[in-house]
């Protein structure tokens, strides 16, 4: 797959995550929107020190990281540094967010399992001082 977040910050056929759920620029590919299998495929790549805002998925989510040094946490959770190859399986609805250390690019593969169901249930941005306390 031509699509190595290793080799560019912007794969393409990509867009831009909506503004008002990351703290700066991150790239959304979709590889599989519509199949039998009813998931939702795709790749997140996040500019150094960029994040999305807490949310949750009705039927939960898997991660798969790719590229780069980010973050995962739960609310009410220590945050839980990602590598490429570590793989995250989040409950349905638990609130999380996820994203890139300061200084690292940082791409993951998301599943989504029951997409018809609905996919993100977006809530408030990541705060600074929530951002900095997952370095600690």
């Amino acid at each position: 797959m031509s699509n190595s977040p290793n080799t560019s910050p912007a794969p393409a056929g990509t867009k831009r995550g909506a503004a008002e759920n990351f703290s700066g620029t991150a790239w959304v590919t979709l590889l599989a929107d519509t199949n039998p299998t009813d998931c939702l495929v795709g790749t997140v790549t996040f500019e150094p020190g960029v994040r999305n805002s807490w949310h949750s998925h009705p039927t939960g989510q898997i991660l798969v990281v790719s590229a780069g040094t980010g973050y995962y946490q739960e609310k009410g959770q220590p945050a839980r540094l990602l590598h490429p190859g570590d793989a995250v399986i989040i409950a349905p609805s638990v609130v999380h967010w996820h994203g890139a250390t300061a200084t690292s690019l940082f791409a993951h593969y998301f599943i989504n399992p029951g997409a018809s169901q609905g996919l993100t249930d977006w809530l408030a941005p990541v705060t600074d001082e929530e951002y900095r306390a997952a370095h600690a």
